[in-house]
């Protein structure tokens, strides 16, 4: 069995600094790297960019919202146009940097608050799926199983990739509980190793009631600033490996 292990990192900005990247990017197999609109910036992305290609793993660009101030995670009202431009422009920054450092872009997965609205909004997945496959339709495009925008990379022709999370409280009907209610982010490493588990091996992951909810997955998630990032990320990856399962990025041989 093989599983894609993926982190939010690059997620620094000037003088600001956020996040283990350094000590987190060995454990992961992609790498999903902000584009300066919620967070990063240019040499913040060279920086992460190196690293990833130091440790062997793969980069995605990690659009979001232009939201520096409230890090991406505000649902802002944007237009299906105005979200395809602004993920353009943003896969189109990243893609510049990995090239410059001979790195073919692998992924994108949309951030914060526009990835949740997207979840269930198809014109905004629409728009995200058009933007990546305008850029280069080999992309594989990240999103919640049975989401509204794993169906618009579908619709895109392109190829799709259901995530799980490991540190993020499920909803009973799949989504994620929002940010800004208690328990939405998981940090009891126990906790977090055992959700992943679930997911890889038992196809599933309890629901912040309690109830089951079925989850195929080929890619789960630490988030690169939840406390203690690394630590995590490194007792996943040996749990992972203790249940026999292969941590490789999506589609690779």
């Amino acid at each position: 069995m093989r599983l894609d292990l993926n982190a939010d990192v690059g997620e620094s900005f000037g003088v600001y600094k956020l996040g283990q990247d350094a000590q987190l990017m060995p454990a992961i197999s992609s790498a999903s790297v902000a584009c300066g609109f919620h967070a990063g910036d240019p040499a913040t992305m060279r920086e992460t960019v190196a690293l990833a290609r130091a440790h062997g793993v793969a980069v995605g660009a990690h659009p979001g919202f232009p939201d520096l101030i409230g890090f991406g995670r505000r649902d802002i009202r944007a237009t299906p146009r105005e979200v395809e431009d602004f993920v353009t422009y943003q896969i189109g920054a990243l893609m510049a940097v990995a090239l410059a450092h001979r790195v073919q872009l692998h992924h994108v997965k949309a951030h914060g608050a526009l990835y949740n609205m997207a979840v269930r909004d198809a014109a905004l997945a629409d728009a995200i799926a058009r933007a990546t496959a305008a850029v280069d339709s080999r992309l594989i495009l990240f999103g919640l199983p049975g989401s509204e925008l794993i169906a618009a990379g579908h619709r895109a022709g392109l190829r799709t990739a259901r995530e799980g999370f490991a540190d993020r409280s499920y909803q009973p009907d799949g989504t994620l509980v929002p940010r800004h209610e208690p328990g939405a982010v998981i940090d009891d490493p126990a906790t977090v190793v055992g959700r992943a588990i679930s997911m890889a091996r038992d196809r599933t992951v309890s629901a912040v009631d309690g109830s089951p909810i079925p989850l195929e997955v080929e890619t789960i998630c630490v988030h690169g600033d939840t406390p203690d990032a690394a630590l995590l990320g490194w007792r996943i990856r040996q749990a992972l490996a203790d249940a026999g399962v292969s941590v490789r990025p999506v589609g690779s041989a």
